[in-house]
């Protein structure tokens, strides 16, 4: 392109303001530091499905996977494009609404989470729900990101007429006075935790037995080695259908690629990892939409056949329902 005068002007004139519209658009507008609320909305059929995100936390690597080197935990959280000197957990819980009754599947870390998380509420209540209007809470098991939602750490009940449903063999472990006492040292505050929260309500407790449906279109499934009553559910409305994996993996990055690695909070590693693998390879065969608990938000999408693993498709982000 032949250069002119006017072309020389023109960018003479650009030059001399673009320093202006910097400073005036920087003092104007300083960069912010909050995401949008993380709710997003999906159906299952005729259920509206609404995931809500809890925040993230973040862990020593060391010791994270119990059967595989570091290096190569390393290299597939590179390979995800995830910061390889540490572990990232997200946290995601579903909010199920049937039009008669609106249930939980989990509640989050309530305010006795990390400080990056703990946003289940905030972003709860800005996709329009009150507490007060929650019917069911279903528990997929007791480890406190998932039941601490429940009661605030100053003994506060959240839900103040919602049925709590809990799996049969999780209560029937936790609650266990002699398992408690036999516990190593590192698993005692989790037996603590999990009085602290059903205690004041332990009467009004309701248990499922796997293969059950607690609520209409929600099946427990047996879902062990996480932990000993670890429990999924499969959502069924019409064609529609979702397996919530709950714990079945932790970071999908890591865990639905290398199904066989055992994260260092699965109490019965080599269990955990056949519930995972087969719960993966029936996702992947019958196409069933997945949740999990612990992937990146909106934290659902399809599973595929890949390798001796699997890989999670996310979602395509739709704007409406």
């Amino acid at each position: 392109m032949s250069v002119t005068r006017r072309n020389a002007l023109g960018a003479a004139v650009v030059a001399a303001i673009a320093p202006s519209i910097v400073r005036q658009g920087q003092a104007a507008q300083p960069a912010a530091t909050d995401q949008a609320p993380g709710f997003y909305r999906f159906k299952v059929g005729d259920l509206q499905v609404t995931a809500i995100n809890d925040g993230v936390a973040f862990r020593p690597l060391d010791g994270f996977i119990k059967n595989a080197p570091e290096a190569d935990v390393k290299q597939a959280l590179a390979a995800a494009f995830l910061p390889s000197d540490k572990m990232t957990i997200p946290f995601t819980t579903l909010v199920v609404n049937s039009g008669s009754k609106l249930v939980l599947l989990d509640t989050g870390n309530g305010n006795s989470g990390a400080p990056t998380s703990g946003t289940w509420m905030a972003n709860f209540k800005a996709a329009g729900f009150d507490p007060a209007n929650v019917d069911t809470i279903l528990i997929s098991h007791f480890h406190g990101d998932h039941i601490n939602g429940m009661r605030l750490k100053d003994g506060t009940a959240v839900f103040p007429k919602a049925e709590v449903m809990v799996p049969a063999p999780e209560w029937g472990f936790w609650m266990d006075d002699a398992k408690m006492a036999a516990a190593p040292d590192g698993l005692k505050p989790n037996f603590q935790n999990v009085r602290r929260v059903f205690g004041p309500m332990a009467k009004d407790i309701k248990q499922f037995e796997w293969g059950k449906e607690p609520v209409t279109g929600i099946t427990t499934i047996a879902a062990p080695g996480h932990t000993p009553g670890h429990t999924a559910f499969a959502i069924a409305s019409g064609s529609g259908k979702l397996m919530v994996m709950s714990d079945t993996t932790n970071n999908p990055a890591l865990f639905v690629r290398n199904p066989d690695w055992q994260a260092v909070f699965d109490m019965n590693g080599p269990e955990a990892a056949a519930t995972r693998r087969k719960m993966l390879d029936m996702a992947a065969t019958d196409k069933m939409q997945v949740s999990f608990y612990h992937a990146s938000f909106p934290a659902t999408g399809f599973i595929a056949k890949e390798g001796t693993g699997f890989q999670m498709v996310p979602v395509s982000w739709a704007p409406s329902i």
